[in-house]
């Protein structure tokens, strides 16, 4: 077995020599990245591209770098960080999530000082996808005090994927402002990322939430929750749950918003909730009102659990 990969390795060399390099590498992708990588030669060309190519050799050489999902293609990619051209940088983020978290940690947290905030926003996204614990206060730095909206969208959006419930009172606090326009993404991201990190905590994984597939219930089994009551073992929760109820009973707020809320209140699955989500079963809304139902179902099958323990 191990002879037919090594003669499948030189044929896949051999043809290399044939054949334009760039278009051997698209091939290589295509056939998976620990092949790729087995060849120095695969190597040594995306280290001459993202060290000494222009810009868009950089920027496609990252590209194909990402797909790879490797940490060694990640190691590759890391002096990107540090390019002169913030487009580089940009594209170098989400190129070395695959590094171990604690290094893509000490990577990525220093591009949030960036000057560029192009480069911030997307280092905010990529510490979403690392998702170390460790930068849950680098985040809630940005979120707090960057002067760039999208920048704070993007931290918000990254501390629901880490799933730490120390975020939730900056993520509440965001909802407790008024809706206006310019936040309208903002304020969405906050009430997702509140149940992402109350499922993340339940479940210890993020799972779709309806209405992104609309299979009957009984092929939505709802598993049993780490925790039966998330707030009585998490307070922070007690707050954040208040106000998205009031989110979702805000007729001015916006659309989306009011989706994320009930998705939340579902993943937090405290009783109190039941009332106003049952006010939208039958909203204009259809994914509203479909959220609402999922929400309320996983609210029901949390008390039958609780009971099942006593």
């Amino acid at each position: 077995m191990s002879k037919t990969i090594t003669n499948y390795k030189l044929q896949i060399i051999s043809l290399a020599r044939q054949i334009n390099v760039f278009a051997f590498i698209c091939v290589l992708c295509v056939l998976g990245g620990k092949i790729a990588f087995a060849q120095n030669e695969v190597e040594l060309y995306f280290i001459q591209k993202v060290n000494l190519g222009n810009v868009e050799e950089k920027r496609d050489a990252l590209f194909h770098l990402r797909n790879f999902e490797s940490e060694k293609a990640s190691r590759i990619a890391a002096p990107a960080l540090r390019d002169k051209a913030e487009i580089v940088r940009a594209t170098a983020a989400f190129s070395v999530i695959f590094l171990p978290k604690e290094e893509a940690a000490q990577a990525l947290v220093p591009l949030l000082q960036d000057k560029s905030e192009l480069v911030r926003r997307e280092a905010a996204y990529a510490l979403g996808k690392v998702r170390n614990p460790n930068t849950i206060n680098a985040l809630l730095q940005i979120l707090q005090k960057d002067k760039i909206l999208a920048v704070r969208a993007a931290s918000a959006v990254a501390l629901g994927e880490i799933g730490d419930a120390s975020a939730i009172d900056a993520l509440t606090r965001i909802l407790q402002r008024k809706p206006k326009d310019e936040e309208e993404f903002l304020r969405r991201s906050a009430a997702r990322s509140i149940g992402q990190i109350a499922q993340i905590i339940q479940t210890g994984k993020v799972k779709v939430r309806t209405p992104e597939n609309f299979f009957l219930e009984k092929y939505k089994p709802i598993e049993k929750p780490t925790y039966i009551n998330l707030i009585e073992t998490f307070p922070p929760f007690r707050a954040a749950n208040d106000v998205l109820m009031q989110v979702l009973q805000n007729p001015r707020e916006f659309a989306d918003v009011r989706r994320e809320a009930a998705f939340a209140l579902g993943e937090i699955a405290d009783e109190s909730a039941i009332p106003v989500l049952r006010a939208n079963l039958n909203a204009e809304d259809y994914y509203l009102a479909e959220i609402s139902q999922e929400s309320l179902r996983k609210i029901s099958a949390y008390e039958l659990y609780e009971k099942l323990d006593k």
